[in-house]
């Protein structure tokens, strides 16, 4: 797998950390950097983490399905999506009161972070099956959730919740795209 690619699987999974991240921002009256950071290291460790986890339980399982490996990733990948981008679009629009600083809560951002990183816990097991580097790959995808992370506070508290659904769709379609190239490269089709 190319890191161009990996940069857009990155990229779709971190669109949850996104939204959720634009939310907190829409939340605070002024920018708290601490809370940003925080937040982003938080979702961008458990999007590293995960990937690795599904990876192990992945390789263990590597070797009894290698001839429809190609079909599981295709079908993980499409299913995270298309959940991705149907929950977008059924999910109904809170109203956010703004606060001037929000409070600090390790343990919601450990559930938070737990709760948005569970779609790279399947791609690590696609990972595993695709034979992919996982320590690189992970910490590239914990980089870009790092980074998505702060932006999301950052553009939640300047523009609001305008942003959460269009990146949280575009999240879907980029992980089904990676993964019909994947069935279509195992296929012969490309």
């Amino acid at each position: 797998m190319e890191a161009a690619e990996l940069a857009l699987i990155g990229v779709g999974l971190s669109m949850d950390a996104f939204a959720v991240a634009v939310c907190k921002g829409l939340a605070m009256r002024k920018i708290d950097m601490r809370y940003a950071v925080i937040l982003a290291v938080f979702f961008g460790g458990f999007q590293a983490l995960m990937p690795i986890l599904g990876w192990l339980a992945g390789i263990r399982f590597a070797k009894y399905i290698q001839a429809v490996d190609h079909w599981i990733a295709f079908g993980l990948l499409a299913f995270l999506g298309i959940r991705m981008i149907l929950e977008t679009i059924r999910e109904k629009e809170e109203k956010i009161e703004r606060l001037d600083r929000l409070p600090v809560s390790l343990q919601e951002f450990f559930l938070l972070a737990v709760a948005t990183s569970i779609d790279a816990l399947a791609v690590g097991i696609t990972f595993a099956f695709l034979a992919v580097r996982i320590l690189p790959s992970a910490s590239l995808i914990g980089c870009i959730t790092f980074g998505f992370s702060i932006a999301g506070v950052l553009i939640g508290n300047l523009f609001g919740i305008r942003f959460k659904k269009p990146a949280a769709i575009a999240g879907g379609v980029i992980l089904i795209i990676i993964g019909v190239r994947i069935l279509l490269e195992h296929l012969g089709m490309l």
